[in-house]
């Protein structure tokens, strides 16, 4: 077991390109062109994540979602209101 703790305020795309691309970059690219957030959105939301005290290893604690993922979705929502 390792000790090191987890990234705080880290994204996915931040920490390991390997689980990056298994994970986020799969993901994202299955949701329609017509529901994505577009680059611009999804880039400010992302922001606003990562000033979040929720964000550890790239996972929102209120709701356990892959915040990247999330934030590319045209209908995506932050559970706490931030955007």
């Amino acid at each position: 077991m390792s000790d090191e703790k987890p990234c705080r305020r880290c994204l996915l795309s931040q920490m390991d390109q390997g689980r990056y691309e298994e994970v986020i970059l799969r993901a994202v690219s299955a949701i329609s062109e017509k529901d994505r957030s577009g680059e611009k959105i999804c880039h400010e939301r992302l922001q606003m994540c990562q000033s979040c005290d929720n964000l550890i290893s790239g996972t929102c604690l209120a709701c356990g979602c892959y915040v990247e993922i999330r934030a590319a979705m045209k209908k995506g929502r932050c559970p706490e209101k931030k955007w």
